[in-house]
C-alpha cells in the first residue's frame, strides 16, 4: 500500500535515548526522595506523557512533587549536570531526507514534552524534515488516538494512507486506535514479542530498513 504520511515516535525510534531517560528518571527519583525505579520499571513507561508515566511509577505522588521532579528531570535531559546527551540512531537523518525526496509527509508523535522535543530538533538540525509534530503535554497521552488524529487532520491525510513507526506497545496501540498501519522497530524500548501482539505490518531492526518496507532503496 502506498502511504502519504509517515509518523515517527521520537525516543527509542529516531533518537537513541532510552538509557538516558532511564538514568534521568532514576536520578530525579533519588533527588526527590522517592523510591528509585529499576531499569525495567523506568523503561516500561517510556512513550507515555510525563504525568501519566509518573503516576504509574509513583501512584501516591502529589502535584508539588511532580513539578519538582519535572524541573530536575528536564535539567538532566538538557545535559545541565555535565553528562553527555544521546545521539540520533545511525541512518535517521538519511531516512528522513529520503522520505522528503520521495514526497512523503512526515511527522513526530511523541510522549516527550514540547520543550524537550523542540530542543532536540534544533540541536540535531532536523526540524525542517518534519511537516508537523505533536507532544505528550499537548493533549491525551498515547495510546489514545488524539495526537495521531490531530496530525492527520492537520495534514489532510486519511488513516488508510498513514503509517506509524515506533518502538513501544503504546505506539502500536496508538496506530490501531487511530485506524492507521504501524511498523515496529525492534531496537528500542519494548520487546519484539510484545510489539508483535499489536500486529504491526512490519518489524524492522534498523531505521534504515524502513525505506525497503516502503519500496525504496
Amino acid at each position: 500500500m502506498k502511504y502519504d504520511l509517515i509518523v515517527f515516535d521520537w525516543d527509542g525510534t529516531l533518537y537513541d535515548s532510552a538509557a538516558h531517560i532511564v538514568h534521568g528518571v532514576q536520578a530525579s527519583a533519588k533527588k526527590m526522595g522517592l523510591p528509585v525505579p529499576s531499569d525495567k520499571q523506568a523503561r516500561s513507561v517510556i512513550g507515555l506523557s510525563f504525568e501519566v508515566a509518573l503516576a504509574r511509577l509513583f501512584p501516591d505522588i502529589d502535584d508539588k512533587k511532580i513539578n519538582e521532579f519535572a524541573t530536575y528531570y528536564r535539567k538532566w535531559q538538557a545535559g545541565e549536570f555535565g553528562h553527555a546527551r544521546p545521539m540520533l540512531f545511525e541512518g535517521s537523518v538519511n531516512v528522513l531526507e529520503s522520505l522528503k525526496a520521495n514526497q512523503y509527509l512526515t511527522a513526530v508523535a511523541t510522549g516527550k514534552g514540547r520543550q524537550g522535543l523542540d530542543r532536540d530538533l534544533e540541536d540535531f538540525k532536523v526540524k525542517h524534515l518534519f511537516n508537523t509534530t505533536r507532544c505528550g503535554d499537548e493533549g491525551q497521552s498515547k495510546p489514545h488516538p488524539e495526537m495521531l488524529h490531530i496530525i492527520m487532520d492537520k495534514l489532510e491525510v486519511d488513516p488508510s494512507k498513514t503509517l506509524m513507526v515506533g518502538d513501544t506497545e503504546f505506539d502500536m496501540a496508538l496506530a490501531n486506535n487511530a485506524g492507521a498501519d504501524a511498523v515496529a522497530v525492534s531496537y528500542g524500548v519494548h520487546e519484539q514479542a510484545d510489539l508483535l501482539k499489536h500486529k504491526p505490518k512490519h518489524i524492522i531492526h534498523s531505521i534504515n530498513e524502513l525505506l525497503s518496507v516502503l519500496g525504496h532503496r
